[in-house]
């Protein structure tokens, strides 16, 4: 991420470039090579769910967004520390608001990591997905864009919180990947620096990054045509004009 970005709420990353965890002989520079277009790198938002200090939501977000930059990705995390709850300022007309929607219109994927509190995801993540509409302006925050989902929970492993992720990135009419990342007992594989120690887990953290970058390559030349639905069509009342019927050609049937 580029350190002249004119925004407010992003984070900066520490040590883009240092992977302790990561065994550099087994990785792909390029994992989606082959799929697609590399250029321009493709653009991934990732938002966590967790304002603690030390929050391992983050922490885990951190890992993943250097991984992305290791395979050759564009980067921003969005920092929800100023975010209002929704509905809370009239129209929504709050800065940080403003910002989380340009960064998703950015974006041509997402990672969201939530902590597990109460079974759930957290208020935090939920007003962030909240606050990205289906349509806005004309626009699309969120319809067509990849999303992998990720968890941390303080106790043994569960998958709540990202069954849940994958109902609201569903809702957004998100491609949400396969994969998946869930972190148990999340306080014990982070090192006092907060970098995430050699494990399974973060070994199961690289796939999902490297898969997200495979789906958003492989989908980035047929984004427009996988989000062309008749009914907004209809709502914006442009029939479709097929070549043939271009060309004033009659069919039969």
């Amino acid at each position: 991420m580029s350190d002249t970005v004119p925004f407010a709420y992003l984070r900066t990353l520490a040590d883009p470039d240092h992977l302790p965890a990561l065994h550099p002989d087994y990785a792909h520079r390029r994992p989606a090579l082959g799929l697609g277009a590399l250029d321009p790198p493709p653009r991934i938002l990732l938002l966590y769910g967790s304002l603690r200090e030390r929050s391992y939501s983050r922490l885990v977000v951190e890992e993943s967004a250097r991984l992305l930059q290791f395979f050759g990705c564009e980067t921003r995390i969005f920092d929800p520390r100023d975010l209002p709850l929704p509905d809370q300022v009239a129209g929504d007309d709050h800065p940080a608001v403003h910002e989380l929607r340009a960064h998703s219109l950015w974006s041509e994927g997402q990672i969201w990591c939530s902590p597990e509190r109460h079974g759930q995801i957290t208020g935090i993540m939920k007003a962030q997905v909240d606050h990205l509409p289906l349509a806005y302006k004309g626009l699309r925050p969120t319809q067509g864009r990849t999303l992998a989902v990720m968890q941390v929970s303080a106790g043994s492993q569960s998958f709540n919180s990202i069954n849940t992720l994958r109902v609201l990135g569903r809702w957004m009419r998100m491609f949400t990947i396969p994969n998946q990342s869930s972190v148990a007992k999340a306080y014990e594989e982070f090192d006092e620096a907060g970098r995430m120690k050699p494990s399974a887990y973060y070994d199961r953290i690289v796939d999902v990054v490297e898969e997200l970058v495979r789906f958003t390559v492989l989908l980035r030349p047929h984004a427009e045509q996988l989000v062309d639905r008749y009914s907004e069509r209809k709502d914006r009342n442009e029939p479709v004009a097929t070549h043939v019927e271009k060309a004033g050609l009659a069919t039969s049937v």
